[in-house]
């Protein structure tokens, strides 16, 4: 079955990671699943909750914000705040969004500090949750990149990398990576959470107005594990070029020129 943007069934969209895209975050970048854009910013601040200290909890936190901008979707959606409240669908997200990167940090070797995640949906086309976690773990490894480069994290706190990717039953056929139509109509709608090592975050599936086999859940699953090898693989070429560190000298180039001939050459002048 033909998709709508000529994809194959196992093929992701065009991805891409557009690093600094907000310049005072420790960490950031702009994040593509096709026409889905995320910013996702890491911030870094030398404190932890309140509850942490009352309660002698050591290391440090992790938590994370998600919020669709007004003109992200076809519609006008309202902010939160001129509701007075967070969206349910807002919650639920950012604690997963949370949740994915907690797995994947070592909150103690962040020390006494709280890395923010800040994640924005410029443009909403389906995926929005699964390219804010892939986005998340690259904003946060530069983050942490950044830091140890300038002597203030001894030790890496980003243990393994982690992304998120949709999979789905539509028209009786397993997808993946699925785009707003598909995930709209689809029978099925699934989210993986999984380490680049192949383990399971989270899993989060449903039938809308439907059930599905076991078969089905296997295919998704291969479809799953698939999208995120290679996920994984595309984090890591970003965070390889991605900008050196803020505030770290880069080295001054080799020369070949003689320095000694050089200085002769002045005192003759």
């Amino acid at each position: 079955m033909p998709r709508s943007d000529s994809r194959a069934a196992d093929q992701l969209r065009e991805i891409s990671f557009e690093p600094d895209i907000a310049p005072h975050a420790t960490g950031s970048v702009l994040v593509s699943f096709g026409k889905t854009r995320v910013i996702c910013a890491a911030t870094i601040q030398d404190e932890v909750p309140r509850w942490m200290k009352v309660q002698g909890v050591q290391g440090g936190w992790l938590t994370a914000e998600y919020s669709m901008l007004p003109y992200s979707t076809l519609d006008r959606k309202d902010r939160d705040i001129s509701r007075g409240k967070l969206d349910g669908r807002s919650q639920e997200i950012q604690r997963l969004i949370g949740r994915s990167l907690r797995a994947v940090v070592d909150l103690k070797k962040l020390g006494s500090r709280t890395l923010w995640i800040d994640c924005d949906v410029l443009q909403a086309d389906g995926g929005t949750r699964t390219a804010s976690i892939t986005g998340a773990c690259v904003a946060a490894t530069m983050a942490f990149n950044r830091l140890l480069a300038k002597g203030t994290l001894r030790e890496q706190p980003m243990t393994r990398k982690v992304a998120a990717i949709s999979v789905g039953i539509y028209k009786n056929e397993a997808l993946l990576d699925l785009c707003y139509e598909e995930d709209r109509d689809a029978e099925v709608d699934c989210n993986l959470v999984m380490t680049e090592d192949g383990r399971f975050v989270e899993i989060q599936g449903s039938g809308e107005e439907s059930t599905f086999t076991d078969e089905q859940l296997a295919a998704m699953l291969v479809l799953g594990k698939k999208g995120i090898k290679e996920l994984c693989a595309l984090q890591s070429a970003a965070i390889e070029a991605a900008a050196p560190a803020k505030g770290i000298a880069k080295a001054a180039p080799k020369s070949n020129v003689d320095v000694a001939s050089l200085e002769a050459a002045f005192k003759k002048l």
